[in-house]
């Protein structure tokens, strides 16, 4: 039995085993939800390589290294302006406790009052965030100081209409950014498993934008190059990146984070810069060799945030897929605490009983966010037997086109492992494949 951890050069380094996560040498943990699953090894395999995202050697980023780049980069003529800062919801493990205090505290240095700042939700397509909710993800310190508002995409009256991109995409922007003097977005660098990367203006530009926006610029997806990791020959990001100039964002803090959470890279300029600098410091930390050689692939989301829902754990699928042999068994170890995350893609799953059927369904509407999900994951079920260990009821599972596993035994006990080559992902949103 093989255990492997690629490291920033993609060398083998065995030496890197005992940081595998085991317990008495016969079980792993998985992240998942806010706890840990057991994984018990399997027996009698062909191999079992554990793929982990690169380790970093760069210092991690606190609070006081993101306020002293602020104050070393300050932003020109901005004494008095009315200031909109743009942040992601619950769903994107985004570091406000280190990004968004010392960038309220410079800007306070500025001389911009508490007043005439405004923290806007980018919800995108997700529910509004209610009041209630604001605690789960930002400092108490700023929802006890700061006006804060949620995003709604399809609240017109919210809307500004900025023209449209050169691929015909409707640019129809949250009013009150566009009507602030200064405007900032906040979010982390990271690949995206069709937009290529987060990050830039997409807290912007697809966060705070109508779902007309948001459902043609997705429809790019049906176009080559959509896929992770693809950022300047992706039709879909730089259509975003033209969406980005026409908002006229000021300035983005984007953070660059290992798969443990941690900031390594701090980024304070303009989308685009941002953008540029950012993609291979965030290749480094997630981009892994691994060919496409394995008959099953276990996958863990990588826990809370990123399995919050289905709908967001899918891109754990995605770079699971990446290295399964076509027929292959793929699991993925997601928590799904709010279920499928997305009532269009429930609907539109509803009554479905096979993956040609989703896909057969979905090119007879026009183009939908929420079905758009579907697509991509009857693409994955076309191609491996899907299982999912999750918190949802099976008879949910089920619906949604998984096998429902209650336990990794359960899960050996049908695939049957004998002989097959296995490969586990323990943090499959953060690990992104590639081969020559």
């Amino acid at each position: 039995m093989t255990f492997r951890r690629v490291i920033l050069n993609n060398d083998i380094n065995y030496a890197k085993t005992t940081n595998i996560n085991m317990k008495n040498g016969k079980m792993m943990q998985l992240l998942y939800g806010n706890t840990t699953i057991d994984m018990p090894i399997p027996e009698n395999t062909s191999g079992l390589d554990v793929w982990y995202p690169p380790e970093s050697d760069l210092k991690a980023i606190n609070a006081s290294d993101v306020y002293q780049i602020l104050h070393n980069n300050p932003l020109p003529n901005i004494k008095n302006a009315c200031v909109a800062i743009a942040v992601n919801d619950k769903t994107r493990p985004v570091r406000y406790d280190i990004l968004l205090l010392p960038l309220l505290h410079y800007l306070e240095e500025m001389g911009i009052t508490r007043e005439r700042i405004v923290i806007l939700i980018a919800t995108g397509t997700h529910k509004p965030v209610t009041p209630d909710e604001f605690g789960s993800f930002l400092p108490s310190e700023v929802i006890t100081t700061y006006r804060i508002l949620s995003h709604d995409c399809d609240d017109m009256a919210q809307l500004v209409d900025l023209g449209s991109t050169t691929q015909g995409t409707p640019v129809l922007i949250n009013k009150l950014f566009m009507e602030t003097d200064v405007r900032i977005t906040l979010g982390n660098i990271e690949p995206h498993h069709f937009m290529g990367f987060s990050g830039g203006a997409k807290t912007a530009g697809i966060g705070l934008a109508g779902r007309a926006t948001i459902q043609t610029n997705h429809k790019l997806l049906l176009q080559p190059y959509t896929e992770s990791g693809e950022y300047q020959r992706n039709p879909m990001r730089q259509d975003l990146e033209e969406i980005g100039d026409m908002i006229h964002i000021t300035a983005c803090l984007n953070a660059i984070m290992d798969y443990k959470k941690e900031i390594r890279h701090i980024l304070w300029d303009s989308p685009r810069t941002v953008m540029q600098e950012g993609i291979p410091i965030s290749k480094q930390l997630c981009q892994v060799e691994i060919e496409p050689l394995y008959d099953v692939v276990i996958a863990s989301a990588g826990g809370y945030p990123k399995d919050i829902n289905l709908y967001q754990a899918q891109k754990g699928l995605t770079n699971a897929a990446a290295i399964c042999k076509p027929g292959g068994s793929i699991l993925l170890v997601a928590e799904c605490r709010e279920g499928p995350g997305n009532q269009q893609f429930f609907q539109f799953m509803h009554g479905k009983h096979s993956f040609t059927q989703v896909m057969q369904a979905f090119g007879k509407i026009p183009f939908q966010i929420g079905p758009h999900k579907a697509y991509l994951i009857a693409r994955q079920g076309l191609q491996f037997a899907l299982y999912l260990q999750s918190s949802m009821p099976d008879e949910l599972v089920r619906r949604l086109l998984f096998n429902p596993i209650s336990s990794l035994d359960q899960f050996y006990e049908q695939i049957s492992p004998e002989g097959k080559r296995v490969a586990l992902l323990p943090y499959a949103t953060a690990t992104l494949p590639y081969w020559n």
